[in-house]
């Protein structure tokens, strides 16, 4: 490792301070330190790039934040396959599983080469209207239709490959990769997914058919849901950060992405320690 990318929440005084420690551990060791220009204006004497600029230029990236930080990054590596270093300055977090206290322990194992990756599966979001691709995403939680506060229930024609699904009368939504199973999909219902499963969960969100449950198909197949409803206030997310409206007779279309999301591994828990963790499983 010779070039590294620093990323951070922003306007969040641990990770500019944490930042700064990241900075001075690394220049020691003689290697280039790439910060987000958001970031680097919070520092002191630093020098920032744009944020889409960096994952070409170096061999990882550390994003000091929580999960929500960790999935705008991945969205700017793309299709590169940088691997993520991911440290929670809060809660231990699904993706950011590697705690401040573990933090310069790792690099140094990181620094040499010594680490893991877990590879995990994308989906690629099409949007079509009136027969032409209007946007695409590349997804590595969750896509979400959902209605707006005062809409009514979502009519959405569901296709599995060439086969019919049924069409879903609901609140909206949810299609999500293991990856974001423990996310939105976990709130409405979904299965947790081992993120090294080759599946897509679909779940709707507050079915109008109380048989309606989520269901699970290979990650090779490919999802194609039309929104039947005219209500205009409808609109489609991409992990949660960006997206647009539909219109009725929109139609998104899903398969699995041909490139990864590489999450360096924390060597002292494994996913099922950090399910414990996060959901309190065995409290009382």
């Amino acid at each position: 490792m010779k070039r590294i990318g620093i990323f951070a929440k922003r306007h969040h005084e641990d990770a500019v301070r944490l930042a700064e420690e990241v900075v001075a551990w690394l220049v020691e060791r003689e290697i280039e330190v790439f910060v987000d220009e958001p970031l680097a204006k919070d520092m002191s004497d630093m020098l920032g790039y744009s944020g889409h600029t960096i994952p070409p230029l170096v061999d990882m990236v550390v994003v000091l934040g929580g999960d929500g930080t960790l999935l705008s990054v991945a969205r700017l590596i793309g299709d590169l396959g940088t691997p993520i270093l991911g440290v929670n300055l809060g809660s231990l977090g699904f993706l950011t599983e590697i705690t401040r206290s573990e933090l310069f322990p790792m690099l140094e194992q990181v620094v040499k080469g010594d680490f893991t990756v877990s590879k995990r599966m994308r989906l690629l979001a099409v949007i079509h209207r009136n027969g032409k691709e209007v946007a695409r995403y590349r997804v590595l939680n969750d896509v979400v239709i959902n209605k707006g506060a005062l809409a009514r229930i979502i009519d959405m024609e569901t296709w599995v490959d060439d086969n019919y699904l049924t069409t879903f009368k609901a609140d909206g939504l949810i299609v999500s990769t293991p990856t974001g199973s423990t996310g939105y999909n976990l709130s409405a219902g979904g299965p947790i997914v081992y993120p090294g499963n080759h599946c897509h969960v679909i779940s709707p969100i507050c079915s109008h058919t109380l048989t309606n449950r989520p269901i699970v198909v290979s990650d090779e197949a490919k999802i194609r849901i039309e929104v039947k409803s005219m209500d205009e206030d409808v609109v489609f997310t991409a992990d949660g950060q960006e997206g647009m409206p539909l219109q009725g007779g929109d139609v998104v279309e899903l398969r699995k992405s041909n490139h990864s999301t590489q999450l360096i591994k924390s060597p002292s828990k494994d996913y099922f320690q950090v399910l414990r963790t996060k959901l309190r499983w065995g409290e009382r």
